[in-house]
Formats: C-alpha cells, sequence, structure tokens
C-alpha cells in the first residue's frame, strides 16, 4: 500500500478519465455534491462514451433499513449518479436490485428513499426479486441471471463498504448477488458462496464503482452498528477495491476466498502495492476531512461474530437466517445468558431432514425446537416445513 495520501487538483480536467489502479476518495457530509464531483473528476462520462448506450445502477437495498443504519447504500449517492449522468445527456438509466431472501425489496424501495428519486429523476426501478431470468455460463458454472443484466450497457456498482457474517467482507464483488432471482441466491449458500460470486462477475461485468464508505457496519451485513466516515470512493477494477476494502478492514485478500477466485478468473487484481490511491479535497463546508492525519483510517471490529458463531453450527445458511441469529446471539452474550442454551443451535438448507436440540428456520423443522422464520424463504425445498 502506499504510505502517503496525495491530494488532487480542484477543477475537473474534462479530458481526464481514471485508470484502473486507481481508487478516488472524497470525504464530507455533503454526499449527494461529493458523488457528482468524484464523477466529475475521474472522467465517467468519457468513460461511457455513447449517450444511447443503457446504464444500470445497482446500489445495496438487502434490507428495508435507512442508510444511517450501515446496511443499505445512501439515496444521496444514487441521486447524485443521476443528476451526473442526466446533466451529461444519458437518459436510459435504470436503478436495479433485489434484497436479501426473508425481505421485499418493494418495502427498502419505499424505506430507504429509493421511491422518491426514481420519480423526482424519472428512472425506472426494476425489482429483481420480481424479474424473470434466464440460465448463463459464467466461465464453466452455470447459474440463473435475472433478464435485467442482459439489458445494460454499462453498469454502475454502488455497494455498501461493511462486514457480513459469513464472508467477512462484503463490497463490489458481493453486491453483484443482488442481480440474481431469490432461489439462486439461496443457492449460492448450498455452493459455498465463494465460488459462484467469484463465476458471477464472468457474466456481469460492473464498468464502474462507487463505493458507499460513509457509515458501513463493520461486523454485520443488515446493519445496525454502523461506523462513521463519511467517505465516498470511485474505482473501475471490483476486485482491487474489495482488496482496499479489506485492508481498511484489517483482513487480506486471502482471508475472503471469492477475491482471490476472482482474480484467477481474470476479473481484477489484487496488488494493492501497484494502487495509486487519490483524495479529493472536500468543499468549502468540509474543510475538516482535508486534514491528511483523518485519512489514517483504522476501522474499529468488535469481532461479534466470533465470540459467539462457536454456539451455532451452519450448513448452508442463507444471509438472512444465519445474520439474524449471531446478532441475537451476541444481545443474549451481552446479558449473560448465552450459557443456558443448549448447544450447538442448527441452520441451514443442509440441516433439513435431520434432527437436533434447537434449530433456526424452517430448514430444521425435524428439530425437538424449531423457531420458524419468515414465509418467503427462497430455498425452494419442498419438503417437512417448507410451507411454514
Amino acid at each position: 500500500m502506499p504510505d502517503t495520501i496525495h491530494f488532487t487538483r480542484q477543477v475537473p480536467d474534462p479530458g481526464f478519465i481514471m485508470k484502473r489502479n486507481q481508487i478516488w476518495k472524497i470525504y464530507g457530509t455533503d454526499f449527494k455534491a461529493n458523488t457528482v464531483r468524484l464523477l466529475e473528476e475521474t472522467g465517467l462520462a468519457q468513460m461511457i462514451g455513447d449517450r444511447k448506450k443503457r446504464i444500470g445502477i445497482k446500489p445495496n437495498l438487502v434490507v428495508p433499513s435507512p442508510a444511517e443504519f450501515g446496511a443499505t447504500t445512501h439515496p444521496e449517492i444514487v441521486a447524485g449518479i443521476i443528476e451526473y449522468l442526466q446533466r451529461n445527456g444519458f437518459e436510459q438509466i435504470v436503478v436495479a436490485e433485489g434484497s436479501w431472501v426473508g425481505d421485499r425489496t418493494s418495502e427498502a424501495y419505499e424505506i430507504c428513499g429509493y421511491r422518491g428519486i426514481c420519480e423526482q429523476y424519472n428512472v425506472r426501478f426494476v425489482d429483481t426479486q420480481k424479474e424473470k431470468w434466464h440460465t448463463t455460463d459464467c466461465a464453466g458454472m452455470k447459474l440463473n441471471l435475472t433478464n435485467i443484466t442482459d439489458e445494460i450497457d454499462f453498469l454502475i456498482n454502488v455497494p455498501v463498504m461493511k462486514g457480513h457474517c459469513q464472508t467477512k467482507v462484503t463490497c463490489a464483488l458481493k453486491n453483484l448477488k443482488g442481480l440474481l432471482p431469490n432461489r439462486e441466491k439461496s443457492r449460492f449458500h448450498t455452493m459455498g458462496l465463494h465460488k459462484p460470486i467469484a463465476h458471477l462477475q464472468t457474466a456481469v461485468r460492473q464498468d464502474f464503482i462507487v463505493v458507499d464508505h460513509i457509515c458501513g457496519d463493520m461486523d454485520f451485513e443488515e446493519g445496525g452498528n454502523p461506523v462513521v466516515r463519511n467517505c465516498i470512493m470511485a474505482a473501475t477494477d471490483p476486485v482491487l477495491t474489495d482488496s482496499y476494502a479489506c485492508y481498511l478492514m484489517g483482513y487480506t485478500p486471502d482471508e475472503i476466498p471469492y477475491i482471490r477466485l476472482a482474480e484467477s478468473l481474470g476479473i481484477g487484481t489484487t496488488d494493492l502495492d501497484a494502487a495509486d490511491i487519490i483524495t479529493l479535497q472536500s468543499g468549502a463546508g468540509d474543510t475538516a476531512f482535508n486534514n491528511p492525519s483523518f485519512f489514517e483510517e483504522e476501522l474499529p471490529r468488535e469481532h461479534k461474530l466470533l465470540e459467539v458463531s462457536y454456539a451455532v453450527d451452519a450448513v448452508d445458511s442463507c444471509s438472512a437466517c444465519y445474520a439474524n441469529l449471531v446478532g441475537a446471539l451476541w444481545r443474549l452474550r451481552e446479558e449473560g445468558l448465552i450459557d443456558r442454551i443448549p448447544k450447538p443451535i442448527g441452520i441451514g438448507q443442509g440441516m433439513q431432514g435431520k434432527t437436533g436440540k434447537i434449530g433456526i428456520g424452517k430448514c430444521t423443522a425435524g428439530f425437538d425446537v424449531c423457531i420458524m422464520g419468515r414465509d418467503n424463504c427462497g430455498s425452494g425445498k419442498k419438503n417437512r416445513g417448507s410451507e411454514a
């Protein structure tokens, strides 16, 4: 990693296009204005070129939770992207996303502020939970993708940089999972998550990345414990982006298998030594963020998952079920009650047809005690308890 953070010009160069080894950052609290500034500086319009291209914007609306809780993409960022694109003559814009299995995108669309944005800018929103899908060969792995993936010429990925209960880190690469139908999201977990996430990148190219590093939760994908950094980043290499996210969160790419797998498939590089990290000076109202010492980022992690995961026996568990379980266990640990629970607690699609003492979700219907989940699980399995 470079030892120094360097500042750049205040006036964008209209002929400039960012390089693939670059990650651009801007700090401040005017999120829409800072997004526009970042896109101007990095030359997004020049990068896209043809104004007739169909542009897709993929935020993270994993749960119906406002962005300040640390799980979902700030709507101001997406508003800034749309406003910038429309100013530059791009008219065919669509926002596409699907919440995780167990929640409804339609609720997140409302609660997270995306209905207001889409209506304000007259932009179509595609709920991928309701979208038709097709099967695609992804470098030797057959995956089911929603049809919107074939209707986009230029994809702008807008992930939240945050922790994840199963993969440790989620950012650019994993965010594409929202373009899958629900049943395929569930199937990814039966395949171990990492390999299909990597292979997905071979069929769905993310052309530009705007990372929401404003207040992501460093432990859990569904948020609740936001760590405020008020930063927005831009990049074009998703592997490099995720490698930098690992660096900021105290991991290495070797600890996140899908990052190395994506690199081996030619999606990008993990070479942070060759990366150029560029930080823009903030606007007049955010001068406090121009102090170079502010950028010595040390993101706190409480390792909540590690402290309670010993109590769980998870086999092919979907993220929503697993995240809610470990969150509940953490609260029980804080109250001194976790040791009173019979362990291990079974969870996951791999528990179907098995028995045990305590199970979470309909997949553990055969356990002595089974706490059922919501009725819109996407596993698609038709066995005991599947209709609960």
